[in-house]
């Protein structure tokens, strides 16, 4: 069975399943996808990110704030602490840091609150859900700083190269694949996809964005994660269930089910 180790199901549309959260949760398990993690952007939605994890025993959550989200409340590591005290919060984040879609010339403000996230995980001794964009060696940097080792966590929706693979998992990072593994242009980031070892990969979907070919285009969910699952299994030349079971464990590892 697989499991969507991103996904952000209170941004998904609704309006294909006749309105019907349960109706997309069924749709992903007839893709056999059996476990989700609805991740947290912001604190002011948490509550939305949590009802699903407490209506649902095979969804789990996170909390933080994107990095890009510089009009949100940031939160100080006590209220993360807090809000993290709950056993359906299994990861801190996504955080990191995104240079891509800022303008500011200033990103001390990004790193001041990747670094709350981390002294929160520390402090929780729960994982930390890395996001970045264009800012792969303060990302690195900052986490060697900060201790994040201590935790680990993982390298969500990653696009770099290999050597920044093997910089995260250094530190205790898993490396997680979503659709644009799929993309005919991400030759690079297939290489990487082939050679990360066996017990340092997940998969997501992180929909409702980025879909994977064949869906490319569309609206994401987390039952294209499946597809995610087929294109990994091609390019490390081994079964679709093997994939599925290995990334399934991995994420279940990290995440202290298990």
């Amino acid at each position: 069975m697989l499991t969507d180790s991103h996904c952000h199901l209170d941004k998904i549309d609704l309006e294909p399943f006749n309105n019907d959260f349960s109706a997309m949760l069924k749709a992903a398990e007839d893709f056999d996808v059996s476990q989700f993690l609805c991740v947290c952007i912001d604190t002011e939605h948490f509550k939305q990110v949590l009802e699903p994890a407490l209506n649902y025993p095979n969804i789990y959550c996170s909390v933080g704030v994107h990095p890009t989200h510089k009009d949100s409340h940031a939160p100080s590591v006590d209220e993360l602490v807090r809000l993290a005290n709950h056993e359906k919060v299994i990861a801190i984040g996504e955080t990191g840091l995104d240079y891509f879609r800022c303008d500011d010339q200033d990103m001390s403000w990004q790193h001041e609150l990747f670094r709350t996230h981390i002294r929160a995980a520390i402090e929780t001794q729960k994982p930390l859900i890395i996001h970045t964009r264009s800012a792969k060696e303060d990302t690195l940097r900052i986490l060697k700083e900060e201790g994040a080792e201590q935790v680990g966590g993982v390298m969500h929706c990653f696009a770099e190269d290999w050597e920044t693979a093997q910089q995260a998992m250094k530190l205790n990072f898993y490396i997680s694949f979503s659709g644009i593994v799929s993309f005919n242009s991400a030759k690079e980031l297939q290489e990487v996809a082939k050679q990360v070892p066996e017990d340092k990969f997940l998969i997501e979907t992180d929909s409702p964005w980025l879909a994977p070919v064949p869906k490319r285009g569309k609206p994401n969910q987390p039952a294209y994660v499946k597809y995610v699952a087929e294109k990994m299994a091609d390019l490390r030349d081994c079964s679709y269930q093997h994939i599925a079971k290995t990334s399934t464990n991995n994420f279940n590892r990290l995440f202290k089910r298990v």
